[in-house]
């Protein structure tokens, strides 16, 4: 019998992390042990009822069967209605892709565009999927390290100088995971002065957590900032992180028709639609009653500021207070180079990372999944008691390292 070979677009990416992260968290608590989960990166809140009746009554008319790899007319209408609402700007259904993911969109836009020797941009911190991405379909991704002398932002010094002959895309994110950060409509201006320059350039802007902003009024697209770009943007989002729909999986993108049809040629050949039961309650989500988002966006916000300052008091730990989704992401430098009570020496945010779960019970992820170290990533989608216990048992973990 032969030996099963991976393709090499497998053996060159990497599980995901934060996927990762979640399987060992279940599998101690399966063994028994009481974990402190502050990984998880979906909201707690339940999906809004109103939702849920949408999806309930799609079953009950027999919506069960196939759709166009484009969408019901329904969802088609919401998303270009919510678009327009967020951007100021008028998409038609041949500039829409709807998928199972926001995830789902990401990988097919680089799967229709890519091509051996095409480099992608990457700011770090990033989401630890961006890179993976990139390599699964044949790119280069080059990474651009964002620290917090640039509040994690690029910079447009730093695009001008990643951008070559062979660059095709830019992947930006915000708000960020894992950072928070958002760009003000003056960044974006900049970067697209940058990229107006560089007409070879596509920029992928990954807009998932848009609604939950702590700011004042709306975050600014990159499109609304630079219209003069919208030729050569793509604009992901979807309902997961808004309506607390993560298991729904409906994605969604906007951008250049000729883009938008590869992307869904490969969809018919991929999964030929998203479910239709979820494409009713993602309609439902993005034209129904929008008082669940604020509300969540104002839980989310007395968690963030419960977690950040309970982080900023524990010696050797530093965080900014994220702008936006539901992370913090933590400087953990004070304790690398410390040796634990068991004397095993800390080298790095793994070696912290690991500690806190073996001595404190809590599973947060290195910031080197991220692309930038000493950090790690908590998120605060979660309960102020899980979040109160967290602080507590990483400050008592901290405070017993020499």
């Amino acid at each position: 019998m032969s030996e099963y070979q991976p393709a090499a677009r497998v053996t060159r990416i990497r599980e995901s992390a934060s996927v990762l992260a979640a399987a060992r968290v279940r599998e101690l608590k399966a063994e028994g042990r009481s974990i402190i989960d502050l990984t998880v990166g979906e909201p707690d809140f339940d999906t809004p009822d109103h939702v849920k009746l949408a999806a309930i009554a799609a079953i009950n008319a027999g919506e069960t069967k196939y759709t166009a790899v484009t969408g019901t007319p329904a969802l088609r209408s919401a998303i270009l209605d919510h678009v327009e609402s967020r951007t100021g700007l008028s998409y038609g259904p041949l500039e829409l892709t709807i998928a199972g993911g926001a995830k789902q969109v990401i990988f097919t836009a680089l799967m229709a565009s890519l091509d051996k020797g095409d480099e992608v941009i990457v700011p770090a911190p990033y989401w630890v999927s961006y890179p993976d991405m990139v390599l699964a379909n044949d790119g280069t991704p080059i990474i651009v390290p964002c620290g917090d002398e640039v509040g994690f932002k690029l910079t447009p010094g730093a695009l001008a100088a990643a951008i070559t002959p062979s660059t095709k895309w830019l992947i930006l994110n915000a708000p960020s995971n894992p950072t928070g950060v958002v760009y003000s409509r003056s960044e974006l201006e900049a970067l697209a002065a940058v990229l107006q320059d560089n007409p070879h350039v596509y920029v992928l802007t990954d807009e998932i957590y848009d609604e939950i902003y702590f700011g004042s009024g709306r975050i600014t697209s990159l499109v609304s900032a630079a219209p003069a770009l919208r030729d050569r943007v793509l604009v992901v989002n979807g309902v997961s992180k808004a309506y607390a729909m993560t298991g729904w999986r409906i994605g969604y993108a906007v951008g250049p028709a000729d883009l938008v049809a590869s992307i869904n040629k490969l969809q018919s050949q991929i999964s030929s639609c998203p479910s239709s039961v979820s494409q009713a309650a993602a309609a439902a989500a993005l034209s129904g009653d929008q008082r669940f988002v604020g509300e969540c966006v104002d839980a989310y916000r007395i968690r963030r500021d419960v977690a950040v300052a309970g982080l900023n008091s524990i010696e050797g730990l530093s965080c900014i207070s994220p702008d936006g989704a539901f992370y913090a992401y933590v400087k953990c430098a004070g304790a690398i180079g410390k040796t634990t009570p068991s004397g095993v020496r800390i080298a790095d945010d793994v070696d912290f990372t690991a500690y806190l779960l073996d001595a404190a019970s809590v599973a947060v992820i290195p910031g080197s999944a991220y692309g930038l170290g000493p950090y790690f990533r908590i998120s605060f989608a979660t309960s102020l008691e899980t979040i109160n216990s967290g602080l507590e048992a990483i400050d008592k973990a901290v405070r017993a390292l020499n």
